[in-house]
């Protein structure tokens, strides 16, 4: 905030720094996944992956066409980072499930984002659990539903 008034910072600032906290961070990622060799929608394709997830489910999370999410797909696949398997409720619907390779490379690319790691670092612990409490409130309105 600018000026010595205590006021409370507006949605308009809150939404800026959160905006310039989330590009810096994407850099960040783009930068790590990059060191694998990785594109960052390849990354970010990566880090969906808890479990099995439709192919059109991910387009919806990449907010993509699904056309773009079958090159994708085939180009980690190539790697040995993902694998295809059948819905074993509709075998007509393909799932892509992150191989072990895919898990560690993926957790690698978040453990070298260094940018975002030293600027959590200037929090205290206790400052780091406010902020994950705060964060946690606001997902639920943010993230978009399938």
């Amino acid at each position: 905030m600018t000026g010595t008034t205590s006021q409370p910072p507006s949605k308009a600032q809150l939404l800026e720094l959160v905006a310039a906290l989330g590009t810096a961070q994407w850099q960040d990622f783009a930068a790590a996944a990059a060191r694998h060799g990785l594109t960052s929608v390849q990354a970010k394709l990566l880090a969906q992956l808890k479990g099995p997830v439709p192919m059109r489910g991910l387009a919806t999370l990449l907010v993509c066409d699904a056309s773009n999410v079958t090159g994708i797909v085939d180009r980690l696949e190539a790697r040995g980072l993902v694998r295809r398997e059948p819905d074993p409720s509709d075998r007509r619907v393909k799932n892509v499930v992150a191989t072990d390779e895919g898990h560690e490379t993926i957790r690698r690319v978040r453990a070298e984002m260094q940018a975002t790691h030293s600027a959590l670092d200037a929090l205290d612990e206790a400052e780091r659990t406010t902020l994950y409490g705060l964060l946690d409130r606001l997902r639920p309105g943010l993230e978009h539903r399938a």
